[in-house]
């Protein structure tokens, strides 16, 4: 340890960018900042690395304490330790993004942090470099759907074609055409028809489809472009 008595010691902190879609627009999750500086502003939801902790034991850490959820997609997105990007202190932050779905998470909890759920097409004014972010892990989030499908994180387990199409129009910020979007879907074979429908928009109803998971893993092994 002696070796190591001179060498500069910074904070190390967690940033969560927290996706959850509502049906019509991707949102993220923000609080209300409780310290100095720039107490009551909007920020992402962090914290510090303990000294007993992983980074990534940490994140997940933070966002229980910030959430109530687990075992949830999380991925580690890039670390942000320009000089003064924290006007206190030397403060390194490692970023993670998360998809959650919203109606999965606890109001209370909503509540006691002080935290709003806002669409990406209305961000307020972030501390930090906490924007930056943001539009980064959304570009991640576009990267990644194209391959995978961690898009259905965010959504209910029985899901519409046009939920799923709404959820990928709103990721993208462009509007697909139906018939190529579901003609894509289809050839995939990776969702099921349950036979049920919702009925709540349109008398006729929509069919409510699920993810087959096992599908896809199959397809994966063999190369696949998701979009």
């Amino acid at each position: 340890m002696s070796s190591y008595q001179k060498v500069p010691r910074h904070l190390l902190a967690i940033d969560c960018i927290i996706f959850g879609f509502d049906g019509e627009d991707l949102k993220a999750l923000f609080v209300k900042r409780k310290l100095e500086p720039q107490k009551g502003n909007w920020s992402l939801m962090g914290g510090f690395v303990a000294e007993t902790e992983s980074v990534d034991a940490a994140a997940e850490r933070v966002l229980f304490e910030l959430t109530g959820l687990s075992n949830v997609y999380m991925e580690q997105l890039h670390c942000y330790g320009e000089l003064e990007r924290d006007t206190h202190s030397r403060v390194v932050s490692i970023a993670y993004f998360a998809l959650i779905k919203i109606a999965d998470y606890n109001d209370a909890v909503l509540k006691e942090h002080n935290a709003s759920w806002i669409s990406l097409k209305e961000l307020p004014e972030l501390i930090f470099d906490h924007r930056q972010m943001v539009e980064d892990a959304k570009e991640r989030l576009r990267q990644k759907v194209a391959n995978h499908p961690v898009g259905f994180e965010l959504l209910p387990e029985k899901f519409t074609l046009r939920q799923l199409q709404t959820l990928y129009e709103a990721i993208y910020e462009t509007i697909l055409d139906k018939r190529n979007f579901s003609r894509k879907i289809f050839s995939l074979d990776i969702i099921r028809n349950t036979g049920e429908k919702e009925k709540s928009t349109s008398r006729k109803g929509s069919f409510y489809f699920v993810f087959e998971e096992d599908k896809y893993k199959q397809l994966e092994k063999e190369g696949l472009k998701f979009i």
